[in-house]
């Protein structure tokens, strides 16, 4: 199947419709939450995140609170978390930059996000766009999967898919769609064992391993 423009805005269409109501699953009362939040997510479920920040976020939700922490302190809070030991240096050397460097505010500004200890461009991308509500789309595992799939946007890299969802979609589509393509890998899309037999993307999908009469563009 050769994916045309017509083929990728079906696709948009109901990936929107399908998703419309589902957005970020992660639990966050502000910015730097989130921050912390996305940091603990790095080969970690949302559902598991979200039962250890249910009970570090009530006593250590801002940059003061949680840079008063000792390493160890820290890893206690979040061992369940996976990965905690570096997790837990990234919270902390990120909270000690706040204070001293941003006076206890994560920064608006992508470039400076970017700066931050354990903030790479998809936790800056996730911040940038659902903390603050600016045009943006975070490549996860998830999104790089179904859009290499879909060839909605194909590339090697999360950089490069992302480049290719800026041409794919509209601008002010973006924060959404990212939402759209992650729900749609959690649900349906999997990585091992894609569910195409229910997949309602069956006639406009080139990787779709069931055989269908492709959408003609009714």
């Amino acid at each position: 199947m050769r994916v045309t423009k017509k083929i990728r805005d079906e696709q948009l269409r109901r990936l929107g419709e399908v998703y419309k109501n589902d957005g970020p699953m992660l639990h966050f009362s502000s910015p730097f939450t989130l921050l912390v939040a996305v940091i603990l997510s790095a080969q970690c479920t949302d559902k598991r995140v979200n039962v250890v920040t249910q009970r570090l976020f009530p006593r250590l939700d801002t940059p003061a609170k949680m840079a008063a922490l000792t390493l160890p302190q820290l890893e206690t809070e979040i061992h369940d978390c996976g990965l905690y030991h570096s997790k837990a240096k990234h919270i902390l050397a990120m909270s000690h930059m706040l204070l001293e460097k941003y006076h206890g505010q994560v920064p608006e500004d992508f470039d400076e996000l970017v700066k931050l200890p354990g903030v790479g461009r998809k936790t800056a991308n996730v911040v940038w766009s659902v903390g603050f509500g600016h045009p943006a789309i975070a490549v996860d595992t998830h999104v790089f999967r179904v859009s290499n799939r879909l060839k909605l946007a194909v590339g090697k890299t999360p950089l490069e898919v992302e480049m290719g969802l800026h041409k794919a979609i509209p601008e002010k589509d973006w924060s959404a769609a990212h939402h759209w393509l992650i729900w749609h890998g959690r649900r349906v899309c999997h990585a091992r064992k894609p569910d195409c037999e229910t997949c309602f993307l069956q006639n406009v999908c080139p990787s779709c391993t069931v055989k269908v009469t492709p959408w003609k563009g009714e």
